[in-house]
């Protein structure tokens, strides 16, 4: 008798400790920048920036909504003679199809999707996020002439699914290791502080079209860089293609 009590008790504890592990195999599949930064895992990951010797940065923008400041960046860029990103949802490709075909069209901004309709993509079945970017990249393509090669998520939110998804249809997924803050109105030397602080080199700025303080944040922002011996280029240009993985800060690292 006392041999099946232990041996229930035996059971019962490696069922705990199934239990257990499933739990810790389920957190670490959780997504967002707090897994990202967590520690290693053996999700996918986009790459939030790129192992280089140079001192290289690329500064990008979302597009999603108001386009009033899109004309001042592109000056602002080009009075620098510096390169940028932009990564527009189809809806603003559409609104604004004027400004997002100048902004091709300068040599200065790299365009990239970010959605069609700017939806939490791993809520979406495949079906709807393989649609999301493929309507998206279809109607960027159609106003610029130009291929779509890159893909951020909307509110920087992925999963393995969306990740998946865009590799099929050739799209590489960005995110950003700098925010700028400049969606919470920070004061434009307040940004530049921020960026300054933060970048090194193979660094992706976030910033975006319509934040309040943007257009004069970024000429402190491209000064200060420019001071710190940087150069800027676009995304396209400072990923690796091939031979490259992926650490478990979604820093991208040659082979």
């Amino acid at each position: 008798m006392r041999f099946l009590v232990v041996k229930k008790s035996g059971i019962i504890k490696t069922a705990v400790i199934a239990v257990l592990v499933a739990l810790l195999i389920s957190a670490v599949s959780i997504t967002g920048a707090a897994a990202v930064y967590g520690g290693k895992t053996t999700r996918k990951l986009p790459i939030y920036s790129v192992e280089t010797e140079e001192k290289k940065v690329a500064i990008s923008f979302d597009a999603s909504w108001g386009a009033d400041k899109t004309q001042s960046i592109l000056d602002t860029l080009t009075r620098y003679d510096v390169c940028a990103n932009y990564f527009v949802v189809s809806f603003w490709a559409e609104k604004y199809p004027e400004q997002l075909k100048a902004l091709a069209d300068s040599g200065r901004v790299e365009i990239g999707t970010h959605s069609n309709t700017h939806p939490h993509m791993p809520k979406l079945s495949r079906n709807q996020i393989e649609l999301e970017l493929s309507s998206s990249v279809k109607i960027i393509e159609n106003v610029t002439g130009k291929k779509v090669e890159l893909f951020r998520p909307p509110f920087g939110d992925y999963s393995d699914t969306v990740l998946e998804e865009a590799e099929k249809l050739g799209l590489y997924t960005i995110q950003w290791d700098v925010d700028s803050l400049d969606w919470k109105d920070l004061s434009a030397q307040a940004m530049a502080e921020r960026v300054l602080s933060g970048v090194k080199n193979g660094s992706i700025v976030l910033m975006h079209n319509d934040g309040k303080n943007t257009v004069s944040a970024l000429p402190l922002i491209i000064e200060g860089l420019k001071n710190k011996g940087y150069s800027f280029t676009t995304i396209g240009d400072l990923i690796y293609r091939e031979g490259y993985e992926i650490d478990h800060t979604g820093r991208q690292i040659r082979r």
